[in-house]
């Protein structure tokens, strides 16, 4: 890893500051036991932006949304959500304040209906999406909408698990791996969902390791490495950056 893109010092030349930011993480350190795995984490999104998070397996990824959903409690920093700090708030504070997480495992009710697992979660604002918009916007759900969850294809118990989140009225939607393990048609299905979500002004953080999937659908990119952002860059200068994706990802 080039010392040029971490200064011993200071902020590294690419960290600028937003103002508007929706979410502005700051400083954030995190563990799990005594092993030390987010170094100093800086990241902001945007209202209605979507913002991928970079790196090979191990760099961090999945532990930021952890610490930022407040599931990984040994942190420290700030995440500042619309003007209020998530740090000092319990776990179940942290989702009514806004934030929705997709887990890669999912979480799914199994035993449930594809209804029910729709319904059951609370809202946490006004804005959420009706069963009626979920089932335009995902027609494989409709279709199974009596079906346990333990009947769902792959893909289907991952539109599910997006959808349940849509309900909620979340401001933002936290996606770790979505596509994982998926066929191509379903991976583009998603594809097509996160956009029109992004055209609904929907915020998300998406974490993939698909990267010529992520590319279709983020507007800005933060590339880490070893628990460290060593970048970040909007979707138009891609093609500037692809010596340094493949030296750290191997695209």
């Amino acid at each position: 890893m080039s010392s040029a893109r971490i200064p011993v010092c200071g902020k590294p030349t690419w960290v600028q500051s937003m103002t508007d930011a929706l979410l502005k993480i700051r400083a954030l350190n995190a563990w799990y036991g005594e092993s030390h795995i987010l170094h100093g984490i800086d990241l902001d999104i945007r209202q209605g932006e979507t913002v991928t998070l970079l790196g090979r397996n191990g760099a961090g990824k999945t532990t930021t949304l952890r610490a930022i959903m407040g599931i990984l409690r040994r942190r420290e920093g700030t995440i500042n959500l619309a003007g209020k700090d998530l740090t000092v708030l319990p776990l179940h504070r942290v989702a009514q304040m806004g934030l929705g997480y997709v887990p890669e495992e999912r979480g799914i009710f199994a035993s449930l209906s594809v209804e029910e697992n729709l319904t059951l979660p609370p809202k946490v604002a006004e804005g959420g999406m009706s069963v009626e918009e979920i089932y335009r916007l995902f027609p494989n759900l409709q279709e199974r909408r009596n079906s346990q969850g333990t009947k769902l294809s792959g893909g289907e118990q991952q539109m599910l698990a997006i959808a349940r989140v849509l309900r909620t009225g979340a401001k933002i939607i936290l996606l770790d791996e979505p596509t994982e393990g998926l066929a191509p048609v379903i991976v583009q299905r998603i594809g097509d969902v996160l956009v029109a979500l992004k055209q609904r002004g929907m915020t998300i953080l998406l974490v993939e390791q698909n990267f010529r999937f992520a590319r279709k659908v983020a507007d800005r990119f933060y590339l880490m490495e070893d628990g460290r952002m060593v970048n970040s860059f909007a979707e138009h200068e891609l093609d500037d950056h692809m010596n340094e994706l493949h030296d750290v990802l191997g695209v």
